[in-house]
């Protein structure tokens, strides 16, 4: 006779594990790692190095001396968390303030809050915020591409935006694109900016690599990007004079890498779908407001954070539908 086993929830199983899902996150970012090693060189080298060791020293002295709880940092979180960092940060930064970011994104970032799956705030982000408030010229200082075997003594100058920010109230914003890179350049990578910034291409093959491995779901990426574009065309048509076009924005800057791995945090990002999309939406609309009407030229960074705050406001109010609910008629 067959028993019929009954046992409380939750009664979904999977193969998914946080290694194999942390670990196939940073799979995917090889390419754009791969480019910016090629433009940057060694400085790019150093900078991840440095960035991955200190956040995962960091979450095992956390963890085993102040929580004393048993150490979690070779799960691949602590890993990602200091390659999406060194993707935020100038490839020229002194490596004594990457040290200071990674503690920041460890410390603040993820284990005030418990460790992975309680913290509110996206680690990395937190990191690097962290490091522009405290290191302004440091963290807006970008290095020229091409230079490949130096460091600290890197030529540098402003990011695309910066130049647009610099410039959009003593010339028109067509004459400014006339002295940033082209969009193959933007597209490409060739440009100054974060190691995360100069990689569109390498970071939209990351993207199809998640997603085909399913390992994000495309309504935040989209749902960003395709805000950013629609509410920047709607500028540029209405004063080309003063407002870029919507693909200068898409390229430039770090919405590319906000929109694709610090916004889809799994911990840090909206549980349904419907969620994500409004999620998603608040961000580009406020990426938009930041980088055209802010103080400063980028403003994902300060939009995925702020949105983070909101997240479990929208995990309570928009939630899937109960299984077994009974459904009202009219």
């Amino acid at each position: 006779m067959n028993k019929l086993i009954v046992s409380p929830s939750p009664h979904a199983h999977s193969s998914e594990s946080v290694p194999k899902l942390m670990y196939g996150v940073i799979i995917s970012m090889l390419p754009a790692f791969a480019a910016s090693v090629y433009f940057f060189g060694i400085s790019m080298v150093i900078i991840t190095g440095v960035s991955i060791l200190s956040c995962i020293l960091f979450e095992y002295l956390i963890q085993k001396y102040l929580l004393k709880v048993k150490p979690t940092h070779l799960d691949g979180s602590a890993l990602l968390t200091g390659m999406l960092l060194a993707f935020c940060l100038p490839a020229n930064i002194p490596f004594w303030m990457v040290m200071i970011g990674a503690l920041a994104a460890i410390g603040i970032g993820k284990m005030t809050f418990g460790g992975l799956g309680n913290n509110i705030f996206n680690p990395a982000l937190v990191g690097r915020v962290f490091l522009f408030i405290s290191f302004p010229v440091a963290m807006t200082s970008y290095p020229e591409p091409g230079q490949l075997m130096k460091y600290t003594d890197a030529t540098t100058g402003a990011t695309p935006l910066g130049v647009l920010a610099e410039g959009i109230g003593n010339s028109t914003a067509g004459e400014i694109m006339a002295e940033v890179p082209g969009y193959m350049d933007l597209f490409l990578g060739k440009m100054m900016g974060s190691a995360g910034e100069v990689a569109a291409f390498a970071l939209l093959l990351g993207l199809i690599y998640m997603l085909v491995r399913k390992i994000i779901t495309w309504h935040i990426p989209v749902s960003i990007l395709g805000t950013v574009a629609v509410f920047t065309g709607i500028l540029w048509l209405a004063n080309p004079d003063s407002y870029a076009d919507p693909l200068f924005h898409l390229l430039t800057g770090g919405l590319m890498l906000g929109a694709i791995y610090m916004a889809t945090d799994y911990v840090t990002s909206p549980m349904t779908k419907k969620g994500m999309v409004i999620y998603g939406i608040l961000i580009g609309v406020l990426t938009v407001l930041i980088r055209v009407f802010g103080a400063y030229p980028e403003g994902v960074q300060f939009a995925i954070l702020i949105m983070n705050a909101f997240v479990p406001l929208l995990n309570k109010f928009i939630k899937p539908k109960r299984f077994g609910k009974e459904v009202q008629h009219g």
